[in-house]
């Protein structure tokens, strides 16, 4: 698949806190990761490792699944918060995965790529199939912070207001944000028709099924519902929203894409609770679209040896990010 951004001409917009004329001409001329980097270094970091994309996925579920056998064993008010969180951030992380596997980034053979982001992948949540998302996602990276994007409406309202944030981590966090957002799907899905509902979010319902008859074999059915449907409904929710935030919302400047597009450090909290799989190197996988999520860091530090971080949007972590995208 070419490379969509590649033909993208991103220049610099002029706005006010734009760098000077020298450092915009620098901006205007970075159009392909080819005014970046050789390409025997864009061959490097578009190399699709099987291996590693494996050992991802297996990871993913290994997390979900220890988390699940722990609580199983010590159920607790405790046990069950944390788990929460962690199996939230999987959930994010199983589509960070799938994302990469829309980008035909897990495994060299295409058709392993899309049986696996898939089926191991995608379909474990309601409404998730890589093929849709593949097509709705490439218009995004064709268009970023444009008016074509489609995804401009996660960023365009920033920056809001402190009290409007808090009312939305309280949506978030109470399982109102996805209870509608779930039921938005469900009813677009079976919308033209049953037969259609059941083709298209028939195998979700019955991976869940799955789900579900495991856990009452193991003779607590409810953890069902308490380590697969609440961290769904409510942490995911939120990082997935902190997430949205820290990608795009209240960059410097659409129009340059070391700027419309934002690389946020995490720690390993952030990591475990927040941006799983290296997602929050989201300025690099702009620039080349095709490398692997855990190509991401090593081409971060090649920018960085060039030079290039006062002209990125970098933040030191999610703190700051808010910091940004939020005001009195």
């Amino acid at each position: 698949m070419a490379d969509p951004i590649d033909t993208q001409h991103l220049g610099y917009a002029g706005e006010p806190g734009s760098p000077g004329d020298a450092e915009a001409e620098v901006a205007a001329s970075i159009q392909t990761p080819r005014d970046l980097l050789s390409e025997e270094e864009i061959a490097e970091f578009r190399r699709v490792s099987d291996w590693r994309g494996a050992w991802l996925v297996t990871h993913c579920w290994l997390v979900i699944f220890a988390t699940w056998a722990v609580v199983w064993y010590w159920t607790n008010p405790l046990t069950i918060l944390l788990a929460i969180g962690v199996i939230g951030t999987r959930q994010l992380g199983l589509f960070v995965l799938s994302h990469d596997g829309a980008h035909y980034t897990l495994f060299n053979s295409k058709k392993v790529n899309d049986w696996v982001s898939e089926w191991l992948l995608s379909r474990s949540q309601l409404g998730g199939s890589v093929y849709g998302y593949r097509k709705y996602h490439m218009k995004h990276h064709r268009y970023t912070q444009q008016e074509d994007d489609p995804d401009l409406a996660l960023s365009k309202p920033f920056p809001i207001s402190r009290s409007s944030f808090r009312r939305k981590v309280w949506r978030d966090l109470t399982g109102q944000t996805g209870f509608k957002q779930y039921g938005a799907g469900i009813r677009e899905a079976f919308a033209p028709g049953f037969a259609n509902g059941l083709r298209r979010m028939g195998p979700n319902f019955l991976i869940n099924l799955v789900f579900l008859a495991g856990f009452v074999a193991s003779g607590k059915w409810y953890l069902y519902f308490l380590l697969w449907w609440v961290p769904a409904l409510t942490w995911n929710r939120f990082v997935t929203r902190l997430r949205n935030i820290g990608e795009h919302a209240a960059v410097p400047d659409n129009n340059d894409r070391l700027r419309n597009t934002r690389t946020t450090y995490a720690n390993f909290l952030e990591r475990v609770f927040i941006a799983p799989y290296f997602v929050n190197y989201h300025l690099e996988h702009h620039l080349l679209v095709n490398a692997p999520c855990y190509r991401l860091p090593a081409l971060h530090k090649r920018l960085l040896e060039q030079g290039l971080a006062p002209r990125m949007e970098i933040q030191p972590g999610y703190p700051a990010v808010l910091r940004r995208a939020l005001v009195a």
